[in-house]
């Protein structure tokens, strides 16, 4: 029996399951424990996300997008104040949508180094 995501991986939220779920419906029981393993030492939850915004608002710019891995945006943001705060409230309002990008480059990652071990 292949062990629920919901259960393995903490605060996942619809719009991940549905593409964690087509992303590794082909995997073995073996197979979908090791990418979870790695999954989720990678991903992001959107309260991280939405915190490292808050930050940014309140103190320095740009703490989201480096939480991302979206440095050059993070520099971007340091030095113009979150691009005088515009840019930290679109991020403040879309977090769950820079979540989920990350979330998804991670799990294609992951699902790389799998392939790659196989």
């Amino acid at each position: 029996m292949k062990p629920n995501l919901i259960n393995m991986i903490p605060s996942i939220e619809g719009e991940e399951l549905v593409y964690l779920q087509s992303l590794t419906n082909e995997l073995r029981e073996d197979e979908l424990l090791s990418f979870i393993a790695v999954y989720n030492g990678k991903r992001r939850t959107t309260d991280q996300i939405l915190i490292g915004c808050v930050l940014g608002f309140v103190c320095v710019g740009g703490i989201q997008r480096f939480m991302i891995g979206q440095n050059g945006m993070g520099i971007l943001y340091l030095f113009t104040g979150g691009l005088c705060l515009i840019g930290t409230i679109v991020d403040l309002v879309n977090h769950k949508k820079l979540a989920f990008e990350y979330n998804r480059k991670m799990a294609n990652e992951s699902m790389a180094m799998l392939y790659a071990n196989r």
